[in-house]
């Protein structure tokens, strides 16, 4: 499970006396357990999949955050924000870029018989089942859109 790889990290980090490593694993382990409590799975964790969600949220919240720090001026911050999002990066399975993604809306748009527009919540939510975390939502919704426009 990932929330233990991400305790024995924490240990090492604070071992090695990098903090800044160390406090972006504390966000990470508080992250996760907030979802825990939160579905009443606090005795029994997270599945895997639920642990990639909240991860990737984590590493989506950075990566806007960096941009909105850009945006306003202040590199130093956006940097900071970049870095953190590199550590949780690591804990996430490898994205799938758009031209992996192609393959898998155009079965799931096939699958479902989808034609039109109307209905790409359906086939994205599939296609957000196959990738299981490996896949940014809105790159999904992206490729999603085009293939049902053509």
């Amino acid at each position: 499970m990932l929330e233990q790889q991400i305790e024995q990290d924490l240990k090492a980090a604070l071992l090695d006396g990098d903090r800044a490593k160390a406090d972006t694993l504390r966000g990470l382990k508080s992250a996760l357990l907030y979802v825990k409590v939160e579905k009443g799975k606090r005795d029994s964790g997270l599945s895997n999949d639920e642990e990639i969600a909240v991860l990737a949220k984590e590493s989506k919240k950075r990566a806007e955050s960096a941009e909105l720090y850009q945006k306003g001026g202040s590199a130093e911050r956006a940097e900071s924000e970049l870095s953190e999002k590199a550590i949780i990066d690591k804990y996430l399975p490898k994205q799938l870029s758009e031209a992996e993604l192609i393959p898998i809306v155009e079965q799931a748009v096939k699958e479902l018989g989808v034609t039109d527009l109307s209905k790409i919540g359906q086939v994205i939510a599939v296609v957000k089942h196959n990738t299981a975390g490996s896949a940014d939502g809105s790159l999904i919704a992206k490729v999603v859109k085009e293939s049902l426009s053509k």
